[in-house]
């Protein structure tokens, strides 16, 4: 019998986690289980900084982007002396489940805790990047990429008006999910991902063909790309193109931030609904995703695995799209 769970939102934020906390606390009060939330994930946990969210207390939030409970990654809690303390606060709330909301470092953090004590438990994908197998779309990612296109769509403006190129950097370190389907929906001419190697020479010989063809240029980098960048790209392209007027836009933290899309919020309120459900049908270390609009479970072991690999088929369409 489940009748208490144990909640954090761990990692980098992402919009929906909110949405993704509410539907975990009303679908446990249905069933007269209690959450008790620690704040600033595995460190919350660790100085037992914690709340006991009532259905109440999560009213008025599946709109906020960000998290009530905060976030934070936590170096004490990667030490056994770490792992043994937030035990002891495990023990002290006599908890039954245990619900994370966060990514690949979440998870495996949560894998490796799972190895000193017998509490059921599971996560919500909750990252910007989509990066983890096992779900269509991370909580999150639907926001960051609309968030992109919204700031490119203004970009293009004076892109245009210049007759300039933008070389604008998103986020992605290890992956370029968020600059495929963001340059497929602004309409970018170009990206450079960290899953396609050695792809700048095609990049300068598609641009030199583009005086003629093109009033406006955006070029979207991915943090990770094996250039650099998007600093470090522009300054290649004024070299090799000096004909050119290059610009850069870095994007940062605005892609984490505003408040969710719709079908972030459904995402993240089916994930956090089934999440509860998971725990009462004795799931245990797997992760909540929905893939092709269902539930689907898949182990800790297997969700952390980075996708190393792009849709090819997007990939062909953003190539034919841009050209």
């Amino acid at each position: 019998m489940i009748k208490k769970i144990g909640l954090i939102t761990s990692g980098g934020d992402a919009p929906g986690m909110n949405a993704c906390i509410r539907a975990i606390v009303r679908t446990a009060r249905s069933e007269n289980i209690d959450v008790i939330a620690f704040y600033r994930g595995y460190e919350g946990i660790i100085e037992n900084d914690f709340i006991k969210l009532t259905k109440s207390k999560v009213s008025n939030i599946i709109h906020r982007g960000g998290t009530i409970l905060k976030t934070a990654r936590s170096d004490r809690f990667r030490t056994p002396e770490g792992m043994q303390q937030a035990l002891r606060v495990f023990e002290q709330h006599q908890l039954d489940g245990f619900i994370v909301i966060g990514g690949d470092g979440s998870f495996k953090g949560a894998l490796e805790f799972s190895k000193l004590h017998s509490v059921k438990t599971v996560g919500c994908p909750g990252t910007i990047d989509n990066d983890l197998i096992g779900t269509d779309f991370t909580i999150g990612y639907d926001t960051a990429i609309n968030n992109v296109v919204e700031s490119i769509d203004k970009i293009r403006d004076t892109a245009e008006s210049h007759d300039r190129i933008f070389v604008v950097e998103v986020m992605g370190r290890d992956a370029g999910l968020i600059a495929l389907r963001s340059a497929i929906g602004s309409g970018a001419e170009a990206i450079l991902i960290p899953e396609k190697k050695d792809d700048l020479d095609l990049l300068l010989k598609k641009i030199k063909s583009w005086r003629t063809s093109k009033s406006s240029k955006i070029i979207i980098v991915a943090e990770g790309d094996e250039t650099g960048g998007a600093t470090e790209v522009s300054e290649i392209i004024k070299r090799e193109c000096p004909e050119f007027d290059v610009r850069v836009t870095i994007l940062g933290h605005i892609q984490r931030g505003g408040n969710p899309t719709c079908m972030e919020r459904v995402n993240a309120s089916l994930m956090g609904y089934y999440a509860v459900k998971a725990l009462q049908s004795g799931h245990n270390n797997e992760m909540i995703g929905i893939v092709n609009k269902k539930v689907h479970y898949t182990p800790f072991k297997d969700a952390i695995k980075h996708i190393n690999e792009l849709d090819p088929e997007l990939l062909l369409i953003l190539d034919v799209l841009s050209a």
